[in-house]
């Protein structure tokens, strides 16, 4: 199940928007956060578009926090966090998705929750290539 005006459903300009689709996982996408106040700052959306964990099988829920944890250690190997969040939200978008969001010692809202889109980090398109290219290698 699709939704025409989802970003993690349709990709394209919706997701330009604010985010740069990385690769697909087990029953997910990777997708890097462009606003990178937090360096490495991704998500992890559910291949498709449903708004809660329990609206997915067992199976389907267990592949998901797979694909989560699969990302979080290219996360951690790639940029060396102290700490890495887990936020899931949605309470406009209602597509699954969880953000994996690297935090560290003495930076950006160490020891608080982080801003959904501080909008103080963009960065040019080959400094995101060069991002996703580490994410990628620790795959």
């Amino acid at each position: 199940m699709k939704d025409a005006n989802c970003g993690y459903c349709m990709r394209g300009e919706l997701l330009d928007k604010f985010g740069i689709f990385i690769c697909d996982l087990k029953v997910s996408s990777l997708i890097l956060f462009k606003e990178q106040s937090h360096p490495g700052r991704c998500i992890v959306a559910y291949k498709d578009h449903v708004s809660e964990v329990v609206d997915i099988s067992e199976e389907e829920r267990r592949l998901f926090f797979e694909d989560v944890a699969h990302a979080a250690k290219a996360i951690h190997a790639a940029f060396h966090p102290d700490k890495l969040n887990y936020g899931a939200y949605g309470d406009t978008g209602c597509h699954l998705h969880m953000h994996l969001c690297p935090k560290y010692k003495d930076g950006f809202e160490w020891g608080g929750t982080f801003e959904m889109n501080p909008g103080k980090t963009l960065l040019t398109d080959a400094e995101y290539q060069e991002m996703i290219d580490k994410i990628k290698a620790n795959l």
